[in-house]
């Protein structure tokens, strides 16, 4: 935050250089308000140099007065040794103001005020004319009414610094001063600070927009600074309704029917409080929306706990809202909630993509054995083959399915509603055209594999076991094809970015080279024979073949696109 937007001495400037031409009396009444009156502190180097500048120590808000009192000339250490702090009113949110009542060395007791610029204002009967206090009258008070307007459309946080001076014998230190006087103030200077906007927060919101999730921006500034700062960052548009943006009081003063009504329309509010926030975070939750809360300070504590998901700044939060908070943003960047929605979402995915491929490997085995057992008495997969394929498969599997970084149209997807099942109906839908068709293909073969490879001249043990051998190598290599298939949820190409995810690739290798090493060469341990060319070709077609049922025209059935 920076302070960008002056106006002391009757004269509005933005450039501040020019501030050295105001009456030393003016600025010297500027410096001491900020000195006094600030939670934060200035540390000046004690080597100083032509590089050394001051370091300020506070919030946002206050370390940019501090940086302007300190352009002004303002020498923190030296204004507070010139003076003693008797009174101090904390800021709160419903007054919008902090003050201090302090005796100077000259007997004089002088109250010092900053706050929100228009409360400030509604407390001032004077102002500083350069060297002279001028009364304020209406049309004075319209000017500098209309200055905060101004400066709150251009996106500024407008705050205001006010004074008063008492004589030491009009005053009564304990009695007088139990609460720090409010009224008849000197208008000291309307500053405007500008909180910029990190680079890419306009495409992250945009991106935000295309995959279904609605940026609201809820804040305690003027709603027209409020206004202009989301028109900066897109969270507004040129075209977007009056009923996106409200005050929070106006919200709150709202029936329940009306509040539910208005709530899914808000966009930005203004003027909030933590009680505003958490309002308008129950009624959108009541709607049956996933709700995502920000912050960093703690009045956003209460939202953040109530929220269905609770994000912490890293580097401005504070310990309370970190601690209730589910993700912590290290950067304090909202591009970086972008990258926490993507990778939610690459997960979540990924997680489906490994329960399909896993049901479909447990159904088409458990299907074939129980099918060959009752008709045959036999097992045309032993135990030794179903432990390799445990190990094989389901290991190198789930992790070649569990390593997809996420994919580009991941964020042009709508949110998984509240309560959607896990496993969609066209992960069904796909699960039993594949199992069907490893059934299918696989009891053809167990059933007629001797004569569909010409076995009939060789012995019947040898036979045998060369069938076996095939089923069990045809179904791996169904299951090796079916993880390209189980790569998209969807019927999207199950090629693209494969050349990205080298972990992919690697496994899938990996799997094919250790199958290979088992048939050919420990086949003793498993039962298996060894294979010719033809009878390995065999067993890759069939296993290809499971990407033509896969192809399966789905997206042609509503009720699956649903």
């Amino acid at each position: 935050m920076e302070v960008v937007d002056v106006c002391a001495g009757g004269v509005r400037t933005q450039n501040l250089d020019t501030m050295a031409e105001l009456s030393p009396l003016l600025i010297s009444l500027i410096t001491e308000g900020i000195a006094l009156n600030t939670n934060g502190s200035v540390y000046h180097p004690e080597v100083q140099s032509y590089w050394s500048e001051p370091e300020v120590f506070g919030s946002a808000t206050e370390c940019a007065i501090l940086n302007f009192g300190v352009k002004l000339g303002m020498n923190f250490d030296e204004g507070k040794s010139k003076s003693t702090i008797f009174r101090v009113s904390h800021y709160n949110l419903s007054r919008k103001r902090r003050g201090v009542a302090v005796q100077l060395h000259d007997s004089q007791v002088r109250v010092h005020w900053k706050g929100a610029a228009k409360t400030i204002l509604a407390s001032c009967q004077w102002y500083m004319d350069m060297d002279n206090i001028a009364s304020m009258d209406q049309d004075k008070k319209f000017h500098f009414e209309k200055t905060i307007d101004d400066m709150s459309n251009e996106g500024l946080r407008c705050a205001a610094l006010a004074y008063r001076t008492y004589p030491e014998g009009d005053i009564n230190r304990n009695e007088a001063f139990t609460n720090i006087p409010e009224s008849n103030l000197v208008l000291l200077a309307i500053i405007g600070i500008k909180d910029f906007c990190r680079p890419g927060i306009g495409d992250a919101i945009q991106q935000c927009r295309h995959a279904g999730i609605k940026v609201c921006m809820v804040t305690s500034d003027d709603l027209l600074t409020a206004k202009a700062i989301a028109m900066e960052c897109g969270i507004l548009t040129a075209t977007s309704d009056a009923n996106t943006t409200i005050l929070a009081n106006d919200f709150s003063l709202m029936s329940d029917a009306e509040r539910e009504q208005t709530a899914e329309n808000i966009l930005v509010m203004g003027r909030s409080s933590p009680d505003g926030n958490l309002l308008l975070l129950k009624e959108l939750r009541k709607k049956g929306h996933v709700v995502a809360a920000t912050g960093k300070g703690i009045r956003d504590a209460p939202s953040l706990r109530q929220a269905d998901i609770s994000l912490a700044m890293g580097i401005g939060g504070t310990a309370i809202v970190k601690d209730c908070s589910d993700i912590i943003v290290l950067d304090d960047n909202f591009a970086s909630i972008l990258t926490v929605i993507q990778w939610g979402r690459s997960l979540y995915t990924n997680i489906q993509r490994f329960v399909q491929f896993r049901l479909t490997v447990s159904a088409s085995a458990l299907i074939i054995c129980v099918v060959v057992a009752v008709h045959s008495h036999e097992i045309p997969l032993n135990v030794a083959q179903l432990l390799w394929v445990n190990l094989l498969i389901d290991t190198l599997g789930a992790l070649a399915l569990a390593s997809e970084p996420p994919i580009e149209n991941l964020m042009r997807r709508p949110p998984v509603r509240k309560g959607a099942p896990f496993i969609t109906k066209l992960m069904w839908a796909k699960f039993v055209v594949q199992v069907a068709y490893q059934v299918t293909a696989l009891l053809l073969l167990n059933f007629h594999g001797e004569s569909i490879l010409k076995l009939e001249n060789k012995s019947l043990d040898h036979a045998y076991k060369v069938k076996n051998t095939l089923v069990f190598n045809s179904f791996v290599f169904c299951q090796v094809f079916n993880e390209f298939e189980c790569r998209t949820l969807d019927q999207t190409n199950i090629f693209s970015g494969i050349l990205k995810n080298h972990l992919f690739l690697g496994t899938i290798i990996i799997t094919v080279i250790l199958q290979v090493i088992v048939i050919e060469c420990l086949g003793i341990f498993i039962s298996t024979v060894r294979l010719d060319w033809k009878q390995w070709l065999i067993s890759i077609a069939i296993g290809f073949f499971s990407q033509v049922a896969g192809r399966f025209p789905f997206q042609a059935f509503p009720y699956l696109r649903n």
